[in-house]
């Protein structure tokens, strides 16, 4: 359907698809009870939440792994009709890359990396669906760091995104703060009332506060689109003359800009996926492709972890275990896992790489042993301390 502004929209009678994720770490990290706004929200008609007749809800509450978090958000984002994100829990900032993180169960500060959700991940999904097809909805808390790095950049979802929502700054020790600005939505829309998205925002805010926090409004239907902290493609870039990608990819991680390749790799996964599939060849390259993008941004607990995704996934598709493509992102997973300087890093990947051990042995004797003795050589380390 096209607008009086001229811009292609969602049809109203398209199925909508909304997507409810709600966050904190577990503990002392926790800033936010993020998961209390599920149960108000489950309570409205499906039909509120998308702004469509028809509609599908996909709910993830408290959700452990990133991998995961990226699977379900890839796959509403593959849906052709309206989509809303209702998103509720907490910002951080990667000290490393600069790069912001939505914060899962299992995230702390030292595990960030590879616990909590990069947020260009979920950018780089939303900008390969057709424009002005989707909204966000944000109910965050950011600490003292992301805090500074959302005020002034924003939060940078792209254009074609409408953007509603809340940011709190840190609030004091010991406090964990309400997602009131979506319990207000909930309570709005249980009294009967559908108001258009700008004036449920408008009501929200003035029911939620605090006086501090940073309230968006952005339909980028008719205004500028928030600065993005990370220059992230609303598509996938052009390749090079001989069809070949890589080249401008590597030369912007060789650059020092590691959150730009990250992100243009995950477009170029996520079309791999669209056109031939989770499992294929094609999506298992890019797969790989971040892994080593990883390596270079000396984020070896990511890397690792994406190298045992990509063998697992070859596992997965049928090639066997001496199979030199196996083989290779096995060893590099270990290798990348011998990196990890962070001893509680460390131990919390040991389990997933032994399995992958006994799994695929490699050609070089002694794999399973090595990582028992880097396990006995960092309990006594912390033993000492």
């Amino acid at each position: 359907m096209i607008n009086a502004q001229g811009i292609h929209e969602a049809h109203p009678t398209e199925p909508g698809t909304a997507l409810l994720l709600a966050a904190a770490p577990a503990g002392k990290g926790c800033l936010i009870d993020a998961a209390t706004v599920l149960p108000a929200l489950a309570a409205v008609p499906p039909s509120a939440l998308t702004g469509t007749p028809a509609a599908t809800v996909v709910e993830l509450a408290d959700p452990l792994d990133p991998q995961t978090v990226l699977t379900r958000i890839r796959t509403a984002a593959a849906q052709p009709g309206p989509l809303r994100l209702y998103v509720t829990g907490q910002l951080h900032l990667d000290h490393r890359q600069r790069l912001l993180h939505f914060a899962l169960a299992r995230t702390t500060p030292s595990t960030l990396r590879y616990t909590a959700l990069p947020w260009h991940w979920l950018t780089g999904e939303l900008a390969l669906r057709r424009p002005h097809t989707t909204t966000v909805v944000l109910d965050l808390v950011a600490d003292a760091e992301a805090w500074e790095h959302v005020r002034t950049g924003g939060v940078g979802l792209g254009h074609g995104v409408r953007v509603f929502g809340r940011v709190s700054p840190p609030p004091p020790r010991r406090t964990v703060l309400t997602p009131g600005y979506l319990k207000a939505y909930a309570d709005i829309w249980r009294a009967g009332e559908r108001p258009g998205a700008a004036r449920l925002h408008e009501a929200a805010a003035a029911r939620s506060g605090p006086a501090d926090a940073l309230f968006l409004a952005l339909d980028t239907s008719f205004a500028a689109p928030v600065p993005a902290p990370v220059p992230v493609p609303a598509q996938a870039p052009a390749p090079a003359p001989d069809g070949d990608p890589h080249p401008a990819l590597l030369a912007a991680a060789h650059a020092g800009r590691h959150g730009e390749a990250a992100a243009i790799a995950t477009l170029w996964e996520s079309e791999a996926l669209r056109t031939h599939g989770a499992g294929s060849p094609q999506a298992i390259h890019w797969l790989e492709v971040r892994a080593d993008l990883a390596r270079l941004a000396r984020d070896p607990a990511r890397s690792f972890t994406l190298w045992a995704a990509a063998a697992e996934a070859r596992l997965a598709r049928g090639e066997g275990a001496a199979d030199e493509d196996v083989e290779a992102a096995v060893d590099r997973a270990h290798h990348q896992w011998e990196q990890v300087a962070d001893p509680v890093a460390a131990r919390a990947h040991a389990a997933a790489l032994t399995a992958l051990r006994h799994r695929v042995p490699g050609r070089r004797p002694g794999a399973a042993e090595a990582i028992r003795r880097r396990m006995d050589a960092l309990g006594e380390a912390s033993a000492a301390l």
